[in-house]
């Protein structure tokens, strides 16, 4: 099992990511996204759950804000409270007040499951906050699913108000793919690190001053979608 200092380096790493991170575009924008939705929830204290919350990046962003934080994952590591899986979650219905669900529903089998999940967790009027693929290599046996916008609202079409936002452009998402495959396919494993810290720190620093230059970003080749939804 991981140490708790091997998994909080990888939670910052998600919430502040290095310049030479080939995720860089995405994790910044995503931050940004699920920082502006905090604020929006006002000020009152919040129960939370955390499903895939083996690192819990952006728990930090609710600090002083917490009546109770639960993270639920099927693998342990030192912050998992109940390890299960998302499909079928061991806690009781419209307990939490936000659901966090960032980069999962990819793995599952049955995301609408998982979304039925998470909904009947929440108390009504409570929030879900969610991150999901729509651009991106397979990286596991087990990753099954990429994600639209039609495709997610058909998903949530439980909940009551559903607000969807690209993590990033079509030109953001273009270059972290190509930033992914320098570093992923670079051979030998050598390569794809020299890449990673001459490169890649050009490549997204030029995504970010093409977008800006562009104004109106276009979302067809954005790389994940955030969605702040309500029940």
């Amino acid at each position: 099992m991981e140490t708790l200092e091997e998994v909080n380096r990888e939670g910052r790493e998600r919430l502040h990511p290095s310049l030479t991170n080939p995720s860089w575009l995405v994790l910044r924008e995503r931050r940004r996204l699920f920082q502006g939705w905090m604020d929006a929830l006002g000020n009152g204290q919040l129960s939370v759950l955390d499903v895939g919350g083996r690192v819990q990046p952006y728990r930090v962003l609710l600090d002083g804000r917490l009546r109770q934080y639960v993270a639920v994952d099927f693998r342990q590591s030192p912050l998992v409270d109940v390890v299960a899986r998302a499909e079928q979650i061991p806690l009781a219905s419209g307990q939490f007040d936000l659901v966090i669900c960032t980069q999962v529903l990819e793995y599952i089998a049955e995301p609408a499951v998982v979304i039925a999940e998470m909904h009947r967790a929440l108390k009504p009027g409570g929030h879900l906050f969610l991150s999901v693929p729509a651009v991106f290599p397979r990286d596991s046996e087990n990753d099954t699913w990429r994600f639209l916008p039609q495709s997610l609202h058909i998903l949530l079409k439980s909940f009551r108000k559903v607000e969807m936002a690209p993590e990033g452009g079509s030109i953001s998402g273009l270059f972290r793919s190509i930033c992914v495959f320098l570093t992923m396919f670079g051979r030998p494993a050598l390569v794809g690190q020299i890449l990673r810290f001459s490169a890649v720190p050009v490549l997204n620093l030029t995504a970010i001053v093409l977008e800006a230059a562009r104004g109106k970003a276009n979302d067809q080749f954005t790389a994940n979608f955030s969605v702040f939804a309500e029940k």
